[in-house]
């Protein structure tokens, strides 16, 4: 059975070289979110094994949405990686003080990525 990822990330253009990078090493299946308010709908409709999210989205941003997984009983446990442009210590110490698990900024090598994936799903 193949892993199932969500990808909340506001760029269509990152969600696609995301999805790229993921499925050029793994059979994972995928579900894209346009932003966290997105993301926190689709969490309940499936069992997800690992979260990928951006900071930066309109709605709820990427921080809310790893604070309000983390807070949840039911979610709790599956995996966090932050990808954001916001690449300073802080933002970075703010992300895992949240509970991401991990924080990657962009630009990104997909080899960093997928390092972090295997990871967190093996």
């Amino acid at each position: 059975m193949s892993n199932k990822i969500l990808i909340a990330e506001d760029s269509p253009t990152m969600r696609a070289m995301i999805c790229a990078t993921l499925e050029a090493f793994g059979d994972f299946e995928i579900q894209e979110a346009p932003n966290g308010f997105e993301a926190l709908r689709l969490l309940p409709r499936e069992k997800f094994d690992l979260v990928i999210t951006d900071i930066n989205m309109p709605d709820i941003n990427g921080l809310e949405l790893v604070s309000f997984i983390k807070r949840n009983e039911q979610y709790k446990t599956i995996p966090l990686i932050i990808v954001s442009t916001e690449g300073s210590e802080r933002d970075r110490e703010k992300g895992l003080k949240l509970g991401a698990d991990a924080y990657l900024v962009k630009p990104f090598a997909p080899e960093a990525l997928q390092a972090l994936v295997q990871k967190f799903l093996s």
